[in-house]
């Protein structure tokens, strides 16, 4: 399928510059696979990218999801860095453009905050158990960490850590 926009139809798009269904669909899904490089190092190699239901996120997406271990350890960065944990959550994930059409408007950047921000927060199995809660409180939801630095009053980080 075309995804330019102002496209025609299913099979072409005014650009005529898209790929054909037959060669998207001849891709294979996410894989992994031992590669040796030029050094005669052998490497871990993954295909990040595959063609359907291949929404990306935030910096960690275009990874496996992460599993209880590694959002621990990205929670202990948080807090190492001095950031304030904050768990939000939504139905809609990703920018999306409904209310305005002008340059830099985007729907869909701000998530609804799930309890207030983890101020005071020292371990990550405080923020792990209220992952869980966000969890079993909305399955439908997508729940994502981030860390707010309070003095700058910016946001420094944020990951998916739940997608239904």
């Amino acid at each position: 399928h075309c995804f330019h926009p102002g496209r025609r139809s299913p099979q072409g798009c005014r650009q005529g510059r898209c790929a054909s269904v037959k060669a998207v669909a001849s891709l294979k899904p996410a894989t992994a696979a031992k590669v040796v490089l030029s050094n005669n190092v052998e490497a871990d190699s993954m295909q990040v990218w595959q063609p359907y239901d291949n929404k990306k996120f935030e910096t960690l997406s275009y990874l496996p999801d992460l599993s209880e271990t590694d959002m621990a350890k990205q929670i202990d960065y948080l807090i190492r860095m001095g950031w304030i944990p904050c768990i939000e959550i939504s139905d809609q994930c990703g920018v999306f453009r409904v209310n305005n059409r002008s340059p830099g408007y985007y729907d869909g950047r701000y998530w609804t905050m799930y309890k207030l921000p983890m101020y005071g927060c020292t371990d990550s199995s405080q923020v792990l158990e209220e992952i869980n809660n966000a969890k079993k409180e909305f399955p439908q939801c997508y729940v994502r960490v981030l860390g707010f630095d309070n003095v700058r009053q910016v946001q420094c980080a944020s990951f998916i850590v739940h997608k239904p």
